[in-house]
Order: structure tokens, then sequence, then C-alpha cells
């Protein structure tokens, strides 16, 4: 889109991080200023399974891939400004750790070009703590204990801490960035689910709500993240798979002392442990993640049918939980780093659905053949801690600008792809932990098994 064809209307559909970010972005433009902005939802804000509403999400720019690294460097003045005011964000650091029994090459690799990135590219000064270290090398696991010592545990056998990375409170950023949207006076939001889009030979007709009402628009983004394969034909591009979160109520004594940790992630198995809010601790899994295939009506070409993953959450069954390979998981790595919580219940659990592209990175271009959407999804499970800024990219890309050379190097990673995987689900190749391939039915199901030989 040229910058002299500025649609009259445009309907964003989806309010998560990409959703809201981009309407914020589209509404303080001048060039924009007389466009139609209308936000959809699936469920009432906020959607009580979408990904970006939880307790807690990692804020770093400890990146492997230096374009990352530097997107993050316009979030994280607004993390420390009136983005993350009122305990919206915590800045902890985060310990970063790898464990030699087991060591896995692309973490390993992750590891180091993120040391790397974030000493050179963002200069900071490498040392103690205690010396004005912003970065502090943790050569053995005496050195990690020390810094995490409060855990009680063993956490790691090598790795870093970037004391300038934290954590934020997830819902209450995703609630101050929709109060935002709402201030500037220029949004409208709607609370409806699609059932289809219309498509026509090259453009997207509108969009047709499951109550059968029509919506149309000059431009349509599609900003909905682990249920966009519902929407749109993904296959071989982006798949949604089902990461598992598992949370436990402490003691008040507890959240004094663990309260002011590091974030604590390891690279070797995705396992990590966010500092507790509110007196409750989450345990949770950068991993593969589970498919959920599900047979669906093919959304492009009526009279087929495809089979895609697609998320199943609570909302769609309130009794699910993890299943028992994510529980034992989550159980042991909190049993090893924090061994006096080992027996403790867990208060709740979750499946968080990502949607997750080959590279991981993300999926934000205009379709090839439908000239008239705009896509803006493929988190890959990292995209929260971009949610401050992240539009204004987004906002660049919708109208073809780059501005610099950060702008023409992201284009190039989240443009569509040529070709499609020959797979129809695909999975991440960034560092991940649990196992590649598992099927969330097959493995909810070993649960009923132990729960029927008990």
């Amino acid at each position: 889109m040229a910058t002299d064809t500025i649609p009259s209307s445009i309907l964003i559909v989806g309010s998560g991080v990409f959703g809201l970010s981009t309407a914020y972005a589209l509404a303080q433009r001048d060039a924009f200023k007389d466009t139609h902005i209308t936000v959809l939802e699936r469920l009432d804000f906020p959607a009580p399974d979408a990904a970006s509403i939880d307790s807690s999400r990692i804020i770093r720019p400890d990146y492997a891939d230096p374009a990352y690294a530097a997107l993050m460097a316009e979030a994280h003045p607004h993390w420390r400004g009136d983005f993350g005011a009122d305990g919206r964000y915590t800045e902890a650091g985060l310990c970063l750790v790898q464990e030699n029994g087991d060591c896995d090459k692309a973490a390993h690799h992750y590891l180091e070009k993120a040391l790397e990135n974030v000493k050179a590219r963002l200069g900071l000064k490498v040392g103690k703590r205690c010396d004005g270290g912003q970065i502090e090398p943790m050569e053995c696991p005496e050195d990690v204990n020390c810094v995490m010592a409060c855990m009680g545990g063993d956490c790691g056998d090598q790795g870093y801490v970037n004391w300038t990375s934290g954590w934020a409170d997830a819902e209450a950023g995703m609630r101050y960035m929709r109060s935002l949207v709402e201030a500037t006076g220029r949004v409208e939001f709607r609370t409806a689910e699609v059932k289809r889009l219309q498509f026509g030979k090259d453009r997207v007709e509108g969009v047709e709500l499951v109550t059968g009402e029509e919506l149309t628009a000059d431009l349509i983004v599609l900003a909905t993240g682990a249920w966009t394969p519902k929407l749109l034909d993904l296959r071989g591009i982006a798949s949604a798979t089902g990461q598992v979160l598992a949370y436990i109520d402490i003691t008040q004594e507890e959240q004094d002392l663990l309260g002011g940790n590091a974030t604590l992630l390891c690279e070797t198995n995705g396992m990590f442990i966010i500092p507790p809010r509110d007196r409750v601790i989450k345990v949770a899994r950068h991993g593969y993640g589970y498919a959920n295939p599900t047979r669906i009506p093919h959304p492009e070409k009526p009279g087929e049918t495809i089979t895609v993953s697609l998320p199943r959450t609570k909302q769609d069954d309130p009794n699910m939980n993890i299943a028992p390979e994510g529980d034992k998981a989550c159980r042991e790595y909190l049993a090893k780093c924090i061994p006096s919580l080992a027996t403790r219940p867990w208060t709740h659990t979750r499946i968080c659905w990502y949607t997750d592209t080959p590279s991981g990175d993300w999926l934000v271009s205009y379709h090839p053949t439908y000239r008239n959407l705009f896509v803006a999804t493929g988190g890959s499970g990292h995209a929260y801690k971009f949610l401050p800024t992240v539009g204004e990219r987004i906002v660049d890309l919708l109208i073809g600008q780059k501005r610099d050379d950060l702008g023409s190097e992201l284009a190039k990673k989240w443009r569509w792809p040529a070709e499609r995987k020959a797979i129809d689900h695909v999975w991440t190749d960034d560092w991940r932990g649990g196992a590649k391939g598992m099927n969330l039915d097959d493995e909810l199901a070993k649960g009923n098994e132990e729960r029927s030989r008990l």
C-alpha cells in the first residue's frame, strides 16, 4: 500500500499484542486521521484464553538475532517508563543458564550469541552486580547458585545474568495498552467471533460473523494469533502449538523471599520460573508444544476440508489441565530449583497457544493473493515484550515504509514465505524444550490411563 492510498476503513480482527499495538499506532498517525478503525474481539476483553493474558511475561533484549535485540531496544524504555509503571514491569534481572549433562547445540549457540549481542550491540557493562555490572557471567554451578541463592536448589551449570532484563504483569500490560487505544477516541471496539473470511478472486470482500452478520472494510488486518489457521490456509507456514504453564500459591514469607529474584530461564530444556506476584509463582516451558489436529472446512475453498492444529482451551473444556508429560516436566524443574516447593500442589494449570513458524520469525505481511488482507501473526512465543512499540513497525510494513536498516531487515524476516513447508504442521527450529511431534489428545489420554489404573 502506498501512503497516498490510505484506506477509508480498516478492520483489525483480534485484540492481542499485534492487534492492539497496531490499532494504537494507526490511531496516532496523521495519515489515518480520516480512517475508520475497528477492532473485532472474539471474547469480551481481556479474553481469558488469549496467549497475552497471563500473570507474567519475560521482558528481555537477550536475543541471538541482533534484529530482535534492536527491536527490543525500542520497546525497553517504554517498559521502564509509563508503560511499566504501577507494577506492570519489574526489572529484577534474567538469569539465562545451561545444564552440561545434555547440552543442546542450538541452545548453546543461542546463549553465546545472545551474550555477544547484549555486550557488543547494547553496550552493557560486564561485571559483578555489586560493582555496577549489568551483565554478570556465571562460569560454574556455584556462580549460578550464588545468584539464585534464595531458591535453595540446583539452578544450572553456567550462563549469565542480564540485570537490565525483567518481567511484566502480562494482563496489566494488555489492559494498559487497551486504555491507550481507547484514549485516542479513534478506534471502535466490537465483540463478535468471525466464522469465516469472504474471499473474492484477489481480495477479501468481508468477514462473516457466527451470528450471520457481515462486516466489510477497505483493509482487513488479521491478528488472530493461534486461531489464524481456522480463517486462512497456513499449512506449511504457521501452526498452533500448546505450551504448558503451572501455578502454585505461596505464603507471604515465600513471596518476600522470592519476589525480588531474577527470572530463571534454562536454554537447555526451555524451562523457566518467573518470580511470584501476589503470592503465586509460575513454572512453564518454552517448548515444541502440542499439536491439536482438527478437521475443519477449508477456509479458502468451499466444499473442501483440511486438518490443522487449533487451540483447545478452558473456554472449550473448563476441566482441562496440562498433560502428564508437561506436568512432570514442570514438577521436576520446580523440585530441582526450589526444593522447598517440590510437593506443593498446583493451584491451576493452563495450556497457552503459540502461533509457531519454522524459523520463529513472525509473519507480518500482505497476503500474496488477497491484496487487501494484511496478516500479523506467528509470534512464536516471543512477541509480548514488544507490546509498547511493535505496532509502529507493523504499520510501517502496512504502508510499505522502511524508515531505517532495521525496518528493511524486519520486512525480509516477516515477509510471506516464497514456499510452504512440505508438511502441514510446522515445528519451530529455534531452541525449544520437550519432544518434537507431540499430539495433545495422545498426551492427555496418558493421564486418563493413569487415573484408570488408580
